[in-house]
């Protein structure tokens, strides 16, 4: 479910996200990093994360991951976001594609305020 409550939209496949690969934002036991938010990664927030030691724009074919760039959807994980809006680089959202778990961490009315038009 998206944070709406209603059926959990993709976020992308191409790159193909999420943290079970399958272009949802969908999450489990395995998903130690909670990837519910499906952002729209811009240049400022991509050189955040590379400042905070994860480079997104680098590619990693040990896990079938080429790096991203600015306009890109993807599945980040929930902390990452939270930071980033605390720092004001905060990326755009698709909330229909942003799983209903991202709730337990942010407000709705936070998130709603970066959500694309």
């Amino acid at each position: 479910m998206n944070v709406f409550g209603e059926p959990l939209e993709i976020c992308n496949l191409n790159p193909i996200t999420g943290a079970l690969r399958d272009g949802k934002c969908n999450t489990g036991p395995n998903d130690v990093g909670t990837h519910t938010v499906c952002a729209i990664v811009d240049k400022k927030f991509l050189e955040f994360s590379k400042s905070r030691g994860n480079d997104l724009t680098v590619d990693y074919p040990e896990y079938n991951f080429k790096g991203l760039k600015s306009g890109d959807r993807w599945c980040l994980c929930v902390s990452r976001w939270i930071e980033a809006y605390q720092y004001g680089c905060a990326p755009k959202l698709i909330l229909k594609a942003t799983h209903i778990k991202t709730l337990e961490f942010i407000d709705l009315t936070t998130i709603k305020k970066f959500e694309k038009e």
